[in-house]
């Protein structure tokens, strides 16, 4: 017995003298933000191919996934994800810095965005091409400082869509831009950056709703846009959802001296009040066109509640918005998690109800009528749903709070 005792003894020490090791947390207790980026590189191992993927083509689907996992790279420190963007970002740089799949003259807005990771692996001193990124990063801003604009300077959406302003186009450009000129000190990029944010609150801003239109043509040439105010017809929830996420990105980068800067925190604040006003009493979300809640056929739609979650979570955190905000995000983001993300039986998670696309004239049927915002399909594990949801999760998670299902 005397012997038994003392091995216990023994034994009990050799534990308590151990280091304690954390236990692998199982599956479902892992961060939202975690198991949807997991997800996708289930999806897509090893990297995103671009053979095998559109969206995955340099592009700002390609960007806002990339961004997105950079996300979840910062908020955990494991460099899983960080290799997982490197890998990818690979398959599109040259060792030249040539971009594959882009041409500068196309002048389309929606190629900036993946610009974003450029600089983030620029500043990574550890990557064996950094430099390269930057010269590719280079060739995008070389695109801005060429790229038509209307009389007041504010960046056409695309060349072949002449005088046409979008609200997409704000968050393509403007977050890559103010990074790059704080990056590289280019102090007048600012300005370029602030005036892109005032024409928009000039000229698509509506004064009833505070909504805003999803795009604007100074020349007031297309089929969908008003022949007064050049205006097109609605507002959708992604539109406004682009320009949103656009607004607390790049107040990332802005100078705190600079003019614009109070003036972008004023955009924020105006537009709060309207999304919390015109947010889903029921379900928690944003319609897909965003002012006719219950009309027959509109739909809650993901995309634009992931980034309106975002928008004000992160609004809130960085002191831009009053606190009350956060239950607004806090009430959008669980409607999602109850309504559209869904285990698999294999611990992977899928998310619903993303509105396939969205846009202006290029073909007859996209006049920007009601009708032509519920025609396009819905798609399940859309990047432009899957990156949003992501990056509304991590904001949440920095919020801390029990989050329900």
């Amino acid at each position: 017995m005397k012997t038994r005792y003392s091995f216990l003894l023994l034994l009990a020490g050799l534990l308590l003298a151990a280091p304690l090791r954390a236990q692998p947390r199982p599956a479902a207790a892992r961060p939202w933000s975690q198991r949807m980026a997991d997800s996708f590189m289930r999806w897509y191992p090893d990297s995103v191919p671009a053979e095998r993927n559109k969206a995955a083509r340099w592009g700002y689907e390609h960007g806002l996934m990339l961004k997105a996992l950079e996300r979840v790279w910062q908020r955990t420190g494991d460099e899983a994800y960080l290799g997982y963007i490197v890998r990818t970002m690979d398959q599109s740089i040259a060792d030249d810095g040539t971009i594959r799949r882009f041409k500068l003259e196309d002048y389309n807005l929606d190629n900036i965005n993946a610009g974003r990771t450029l600089l983030t692996l620029y500043q990574r001193p550890e990557l064996p091409r950094r430099e390269v990124y930057r010269r590719a990063a280079e060739t995008l801003h070389r695109q801005l400082e060429g790229q038509p604009r209307t009389k007041e300077g504010g960046y056409w959406h695309k060349k072949r869509y002449t005088h046409e302003m979008w609200l997409d186009g704000l968050y393509m450009a403007e977050p890559f831009s103010a990074e790059y000129a704080r990056l590289f000190q280019r102090p007048q990029d600012f300005d370029h950056v602030a005036r892109q944010f005032a024409l928009v609150e000039k000229h698509m801003v509506d004064a009833k709703t505070g909504l805003l239109y999803h795009g604007w043509d100074e020349a007031r040439d297309e089929q969908w846009a008003h022949p007064q105010t050049g205006l097109s017809p609605n507002f959708w929830s992604r539109g406004i959802g682009w320009y949103a996420m656009a607004l607390v990105d790049v107040l990332d980068y802005f100078p705190p001296d600079h003019p614009g800067r109070r003036n972008l925190v004023k955009y924020l604040q105006r537009l709060a009040p309207v999304l919390a006003r015109y947010q889903d009493a029921r379900s928690g979300g944003w319609w897909q066109v965003t002012d006719q809640g219950g009309r027959k056929g509109n739909y809650i739609e993901t995309s634009g509640t992931c980034m309106f979650v975002y928008a004000l979570q992160k609004g809130v955190r960085l002191g831009y918005l009053d606190k009350k905000y956060a239950a607004v995000a806090r009430k959008g983001y669980e409607g999602v998690l109850r309504q559209f993300v869904v285990e698999q039986p294999d611990g992977t998670l899928v998310l619903n109800g993303t509105v396939s696309v969205g846009g202006l004239g290029g073909k007859p049927y996209r006049d920007g009528s009601y009708a032509y915002y519920l025609s396009e399909p819905l798609k399940q594990n859309d990047f432009k749903g899957v990156g949003p949801f992501i990056m509304a999760s991590v904001e949440m998670e920095l919020a801390g709070g029990k989050v329900s299902q």
